[in-house]
């Protein structure tokens, strides 16, 4: 009975095993892998829960048994615009953001330098004065879980516009293993747009012309800086229906002036009489005629 006993419970011993070694296993991943989704602007690609593919620089395009789905979304943003960055970190690890703009995937610039430390991931420089096509660096800086979706606002280079070209946002990870593709970095890309400011804020409409609607929004802009109500960026339209300065503001509505008068005011000076000045004037010729009758 005692070799039937030991027999049974030894019997039982090699599945338990199996099960806790798979249940480390299915632990393992998450401990030594950070991820990260990105919300806003919308990603170039579909994001699964943990927002892969993300590995491969400098899209994540090219991660093993994960192609690339694109999503064919663009964001439309003005130059110099202040934008919104939001994302997740569904897996922590301790690190920062970074975020570059170029015309294509293949002109982004590459992972910086990793120096080791009690990992191969140890620590990277910060770019405290980024040059494009590096934008921000050290972003969100962490070295306990976020509790939640982060955001964090960016500032635009002043002088740059683009069509479709690539906005990338990578995480670098501290105290991490090297990722197969990716090292020390995950890597997200979104599709933007950068239009040219068009010298119009909110501002009086000329006669004939309504007013603006003030600064540019992210998602939908005109190219015209119109008193009618058009999208502009950088003063308001001319006031009195009136041309304005090229740069200072969005063209006046239409024009109730002598097309004569090339002054661009607007206004008309001298063109009638005023009805005060006219009623004055009849009164004394009235009084002349009358004076003569008399003598």
């Amino acid at each position: 009975m005692r070799t039937s006993r030991t027999r049974i419970k030894a019997s039982w011993r090699a599945p338990a095993a199996a099960l806790a070694a798979a249940a480390i296993s299915a632990i393992a991943p998450a401990v030594a892998h950070a991820h990260f989704s990105l919300l806003e602007p919308a990603c170039a690609t579909e994001q699964d829960r943990l927002g892969n593919p993300q590995k491969s620089a400098p899209c994540g395009q090219a991660d093993p048994g994960m192609p690339a789905e694109p999503t064919g979304a663009v964001t439309t943003y003005v130059q110099g615009q202040t934008i919104t960055l939001r994302l997740t970190e569904p897996i922590f690890h301790p690190g920062h953001y970074r975020v570059s703009i170029a015309p294509d995937p293949e002109s982004l610039p590459p992972d910086p330098e990793v120096t080791p430390g009690s990992t191969p991931c140890g620590s990277t420089v910060i770019e405290t004065d980024p040059k494009l096509p590096l934008v921000a660096d050290g972003l969100l800086v962490h070295t306990e879980a976020f509790t939640g979706e982060q955001s964090v606002e960016i500032k635009l280079p002043d002088d740059l516009t683009c069509e479709n070209c690539t906005l990338q946002v990578s995480e670098f990870m501290s105290n991490h293993a090297l990722n197969d593709p990716g090292g020390c970095f995950y890597h997200h890309c979104a599709t933007v747009t950068i239009v040219p400011r068009e010298g119009g804020g909110a501002g009086s409409g000329g006669a004939g012309g309504g007013s603006g609607d003030g600064g540019a929004a992210s998602s939908s802009v005109s190219s015209s800086g119109s008193g009618d109500g058009s999208i502009a960026s950088a003063g308001g339209s001319a006031g009195d229906g009136g041309a304005a300065p090229s740069g200072d503001g969005g063209s006046a509505g239409t024009d109730t002036s002598d097309p004569s008068d090339s002054s661009g005011c607007g206004c008309r000076v001298g063109a009638a009489e005023s009805p005060t000045m006219a009623g004055i004037a009849g009164l004394l010729a009235l009084g002349l005629l009358r004076w003569r009758r008399r003598r």
